[in-house]
């Protein structure tokens, strides 16, 4: 993802693999996350929103946990799970690899 101050709901919802109806479920479920609004209601995430989306969505899509235990989580390491950033991060790396081996 390109580095930008602030990105679209859908550049967002993109980023995960998600519609952009659950990043909207999201805000309602977890408090950390308060997107910047415009007068027409638009969001406007920022790179930091954008780290705790993905450490929702790890928690919720690859650990298992339930909206609660996400919650829980994130209340009780809200710096960040470095499991979770490892994981992440393979993620992003095998991600990649599988791109470069579609260009071949």
């Amino acid at each position: 993802m390109e580095q930008k101050l602030y990105y679209t709901i859908g550049e967002a919802a993109a980023t995960l693999g998600v519609a952009p109806s659950v990043l909207r479920f999201w805000e309602t479920e977890f408090d950390q996350l308060r997107p910047v609004k415009n007068r027409r209601g638009t969001r406007s995430y920022t790179a930091r929103d954008i780290e705790l989306l993905k450490r929702i969505h790890y928690l919720t899509r690859d650990c298992g946990y339930t909206l609660e235990g996400a919650r829980e989580q994130l209340r009780q390491r809200p710096e960040g799970d470095p499991r979770a950033d490892a994981a992440r991060h393979l993620q992003e790396v095998r991600q990649f690899l599988v791109d470069l081996k579609g260009m071949l």
